[in-house]
C-alpha cells in the first residue's frame, strides 16, 4: 500500500478549517514571520512602495488561498519579479508615474493569467527547456545580489541611479568606500544570520525563521544607535497607513507607449506563470499526502490575485518556494495555511504598522542578498555541469543575455541556443515541434513508442498522449526509434513516472536506450543515438 494511501488526506473546505485549525494556524503564523520582512524588501528592491509587498502577500493569503488549486503552496510577491518590476517601473518613467503605469501592464497580465488557466495552459512550462529557466533564474539572482549590496552597504541611493547589474558589480569597490559603517554593521551581521542559520544542527533552533532573528537583531541595534534622528531617511523603511492607501492606484496611459507596454505584459505574464509553476511542482513533490495540484486552478487563482492586488497598486505574486517549503515543514496540511498568513500581516499592519518602520534597509537587503544567492549559487552550475556541457552552455548564454539586456531576451537565446545543439545533434527539422508517438494497449500494458526526436519543443504532444492513459496500469514508453531524447524529456518523463506510480498502484518503464550514449553520467542527461 502507498504512503498515500496509508494517511488520511486532510480534508478541504471549512470541514478542512475546523479538522487542521491548529497545525495549519501555527505553520501560518511561522510563514508570516518570514514573508513580512520579505515582502517589504522585495517591494522596495522592486522601486514600489514597501507597504504595496504587504499588500500582495495580504492578497495572496486571504483571497487567492480560497481559490487556488494547490493546497500547501504560499502566494506573495516573489524576489524573482524584482528585475521585471524594478524594470517596467523605470521604463514607464520612474518614480510614482512608473509605479501607477506599471500597475496597467500587471492588470492585464493577471488577466492573461487567468486566460492561461482557462484554456488550461498550466502544462505550458513544460515548453521551456529546464537549462534556460535555471539560467534565468541564476540571473535573476544575480542581478538581486547586485542591486541590494549598495543598500546592505547603506550608500546614498543617487550612486546607483541608471546602472545596470554589470555596472553595478563593478562599481562595488566604490560603494565599499563610501558605506556607513553603523548600518552596513548591521547588514553584514544580518547576512551572515541569513547564510549561516541553514548549518544550524539542532532542530528546535532551526525551526525559528532566519528572517525572524535578523529582525530580533537589527531592530534593537537600530534603535540603540539611534537611526530614526542621526541616519538619513533612505536608512530606515517607511511604509504610512494601510487604509489611507487602499484604493485604485493602477493607471493604463502607459498603453500609449505600446513596445514597452506589451512587453512587460509579456514578461510579467510569462516569467511570473513559468515560476508559479516550477513551485507548485516542487512543492507537490514535498507533499507529505502526494496530493496533486490542479495547475490550471492554481493560475486562474494566481491571475485573479494578480489583477486586484495591481488594481490596488500591490506587486505581482506566485507560488514562492521558500514560503511554500517553509509552510510544508513546519507542519502545513491545508490551504488554510496561506490563508492564515495574510491574516497574521493584515493584523500586523493595521495594529503595529510603527514596529515595521524600525527595520533598517541594510536588513532587508541581507534577506534578499540571500535569496540572489541560492538563486544564484555555484552549486547550480556545477549541477548543470554534471547533467552536460551543452546544458551549462545554455545556462550560461542564458544568464549573460538577461544580465546584458532582459529576461526575454536571455530565455529566448537559451532556447535558440538548445535548438542549435539539438540541429548538430541530428534531430530532424521535421520533429522539432512533432514527435510521431504511438500508443497501444495488450492486457495491462499500454506501450508508447516515440519516434524521430523527443526533445522540450514536442514533448507537450507526448505529455498529452501519456496523460490520456488511465490510473493503475503497467506503462512501457520505448525510445529506441528516437535520434535524441533531450535533458527536459529525460527528467519530466522521470517526473511522470513518479507521479503515475504514486497513484493507483501502475508502474511505468521507459525502455530502449541502450544504444543511445548519454551526454554525461547523470541519470537525466540528454540521450544520442549512436549510429550503427
Amino acid at each position: 500500500m502507498d504512503l498515500k494511501n496509508k494517511l488520511q488526506l486532510p480534508k478541504d473546505g471549512i470541514a478542512g478549517l475546523k479538522e487542521n485549525f491548529s497545525a495549519d494556524a501555527t505553520s501560518g503564523f511561522i510563514v508570516f514571520l518570514l514573508a513580512l520582512p520579505l515582502s517589504l524588501g522585495i517591494a522596495k528592491a522592486s522601486d514600489f512602495p514597501p507597504l504595496m509587498g504587504l499588500v500582495s502577500a495580504i492578497i495572496g493569503g486571504i483571497i487567492v488561498s480560497l481559490l487556488m488549486g494547490s493546497r500547501l503552496t504560499i502566494k506573495g510577491p516573489a524576489a524573482g519579479l524584482i528585475v521585471i518590476v524594478a524594470g517596467a517601473v523605470a521604463d514607464f518613467g520612474g518614480g510614482e508615474l512608473g509605479w501607477h503605469l506599471a500597475l496597467g501592464a500587471m492588470v492585464v497580465a493577471g488577466l492573461v493569467q487567468i486566460l492561461f488557466g482557462v484554456f488550461k495552459l498550466g502544462k505550458l512550462v513544460d515548453f521551456f527547456p529546464l537549462s534556460a529557466i535555471h539560467g534565468m533564474l541564476a540571473a535573476i539572482g544575480l542581478i538581486i545580489i547586485a542591486k541590494q549590496i549598495p543598500v546592505l552597504l547603506d550608500v546614498d541611493p543617487t550612486m546607483t541611479k541608471g546602472l545596470g547589474p554589470i555596472a553595478l558589480l563593478g562599481h562595488i569597490p566604490t560603494f565599499i568606500a563610501d558605506l556607513d559603517p553603523r548600518a552596513a554593521a548591521i547588514g553584514v551581521v544580518s547576512l551572515a544570520v541569513m547564510l549561516g542559520w541553514p548549518y544550524i544542527k539542532n532542530p528546535y533552533i532551526k525551526k525559528v525563521p532566519a528572517a525572524l532573528v535578523v529582525l530580533l537583531i537589527s531592530v534593537p541595534a537600530e534603535l540603540i544607535m539611534h537611526f530614526q534622528t542621526t541616519e538619513p531617511a533612505y536608512a530606515l523603511v517607511h511604509i504610512g497607513n494601510l487604509m489611507e492607501n487602499i484604493k485604485v492606484n493602477v493607471s493604463f496611459d502607459g498603453v500609449a507607449q505600446t513596445g514597452i507596454f506589451v512587453k512587460y505584459v509579456v514578461m510579467f505574464a510569462l516569467v511570473g506563470t513559468l515560476e508559479s509553476l516550477l513551485t507548485v511542482k516542487a512543492i507537490d513533490l514535498l507533499d507529505p499526502y502526494k496530493r496533486k495540484s490542479n495547475t490550471n486552478k492554481d493560475l486562474v487563482a494566481v491571475g485573479i490575485g494578480n489583477t486586484i492586488s495591481a488594481i490596488l497598486g500591490g506587486l505581482p505574486m506566485i507560488s514562492e518556494v521558500a514560503r511554500s517549503s517553509s509552510n510544508v515543514n513546519n507542519g502545513a496540511k491545508t490551504r488554510w495555511a496561506n490563508f492564515f498568513h495574510g491574516v497574521f500581516i493584515l493584523v500586523f499592519v493595521l495594529l503595529a504598522s510603527h514596529l515595521i518602520e524600525l527595520i533598517p534597509n541594510a536588513a532587508l537587503a541581507a534577506m534578499l542578498i540571500s535569496v540572489g544567492i541560492k538563486l544564484a549559487h555555484p552549486k547550480e552550475f556545477v549541477h548543470t555541469f554534471k547533467i552536460g556541457k551543452e546544458q551549462l552552455a545554455i545556462f550560461v548564454v542564458t544568464i549573460f543575455f538577461t544580465m546584458y539586456e532582459d529576461l526575454l531576451v536571455g530565455i529566448a537565446a537559451g532556447i535558440v541556443l538548445k535548438m542549435i545543439i539539438h540541429v548538430i545533434n541530428g534531430t530532424p527539422i521535421s520533429s522539432f515541434f512533432k514527435a510521431p508517438t504511438v500508443v497501444s494497449f495488450e492486457g495491462d500494458q499500454y506501450l508508447v513508442e516515440i519516434n524521430k526526436a523527443a526533445i522540450f519543443t514536442n514533448f507537450l504532444g507526448i505529455k498529452r498522449k501519456l496523460e490520456e492513459i488511465p490510473t493503475g496500469f503497467n506503462i512501457v514508453i520505448d525510445l529506441k526509434n528516437t535520434k535524441l531524447v533531450d535533458h527536459s524529456v529525460m527528467e519530466s518523463l522521470h517526473h511522470f513516472q513518479h507521479e503515475y506510480e504514486g497513484t493507483d498502484g501502475g508502474t511505468v518503464k521507459i525502455i530502449g536506450l541502450e544504444n543511445h550514449k548519454p551526454t554525461s553520467g547523470h541519470e537525466f542527461a540528454a540521450r544520442k543515438l549512436q549510429s550503427n
